[in-house]
C-alpha cells in the first residue's frame, strides 16, 4: 500500500507519448462554443417590469422552454396577454429555430397600435426574419437585458408552474411524445379557461380578454395561421 502511495514527478510528454502507445484517452467536457454570428439587432428593455396593461394586446410577452419529458426533446414557445395573463399563441416543437417562434407569432390577432412584445436575447428572437415580421405587423419589440430572467418574470413563471402542475406533480419524467403534447394542451386550456385568478375578481382570463375579441380578432391570420382555441370562432361568431 506504501508503494502505491508513492509520488513521482515525470514529465508531461512522458505521459503523453505512453497514453499514446497504448491508445488512452481523458474523458473530458465537450466545451460549449459561442456563436460567431452577431445578432441582427437588440431592442432596449422598454417594459422595464412593468408586467401590469391597461388593456388586452398592450404588452405581450413570449419566451421558449424545455419539455424533456418525452421520447425525444421538445420545445414550447408561448406568447401570454399582460392584461390578464391569458396564453394567446403557442407552438410545441422539435428544434427551437427562427420558423418556430415566427409560427407562434404568426397565431396573433389582429395588434393594437401601441403593442409592445417582449423576450429575452435569444438568437431566434434577434434574428433578422424574426426583426422583420414584428415590424411588419406593426409591434415595438422589448428585449431582457442579459442575464436577467426577471425582466421577464411573467412568461417564466407560466412555463414553470406547467411544468410543477403537470409532469413534476405527476412524476411524468418519462413518457411518449404525444403524451407530453397533449399534457401541455391540456393545461394551457385549464389555464386559460378554468383557473381564476384573483387580481381578476375570480374570474377566469378568457372571461376577461373575450371582449377585445369579438370586436378585432382576424379569422384570417396571417400565412394561413390556425388559432389554437378553434372553438372561439363558434362563441364568438354565431
Amino acid at each position: 500500500m506504501n508503494k502505491l502511495k508513492r509520488e513521482m514527478s515525470i514529465n508531461h510528454k512522458a505521459v503523453q507519448r505512453v497514453m499514446r502507445k497504448y491508445g488512452w484517452q481523458c474523458r473530458v467536457k465537450v466545451k460549449k462554443r459561442r456563436q460567431t454570428g452577431q445578432p441582427y439587432h437588440i431592442a432596449d428593455n422598454l417594459l422595464k417590469r412593468d408586467f401590469q396593461a391597461d388593456q388586452p394586446l398592450q404588452k405581450l410577452v413570449t419566451d421558449i422552454t424545455y419539455l424533456p419529458f418525452g421520447q425525444k426533446q421538445l420545445y414550447l414557445s408561448s406568447i401570454q396577454d399582460l392584461f390578464n395573463g391569458e396564453i394567446i399563441a403557442y407552438s410545441i416543437g422539435e428544434c427551437q429555430d427562427t420558423e418556430f417562434v415566427l409560427d407562434t407569432l404568426a397565431q396573433l390577432p389582429c395588434l393594437l397600435k401601441e403593442c409592445m412584445l417582449h423576450s429575452d436575447q435569444g438568437s431566434v428572437y434577434t434574428s433578422y426574419a424574426y426583426q422583420q415580421e414584428v415590424k411588419e405587423r406593426g409591434i415595438t419589440m422589448s428585449m431582457s437585458r442579459k442575464g436577467a430572467p426577471a425582466d421577464n418574470a411573467s412568461i417564466e413563471s407560466f412555463h414553470a408552474s406547467l411544468k410543477c402542475e403537470t409532469f413534476y406533480l405527476d412524476e411524468l419524467r418519462s413518457t411518449t411524445t404525444a403524451i407530453v403534447e397533449q399534457t401541455v394542451e391540456n393545461y394551457i386550456h385549464y389555464y386559460n379557461h378554468i383557473r381564476i385568478q384573483a387580481k381578476l375578481n375570480n374570474h377566469h382570463r378568457y372571461n376577461t380578454g373575450s371582449w377585445l375579441f369579438k370586436r378585432c380578432f382576424d379569422p384570417c391570420l396571417k400565412n394561413g395561421g390556425q388559432s389554437r382555441n378553434p372553438g372561439l370562432f363558434n362563441i364568438l361568431y354565431k
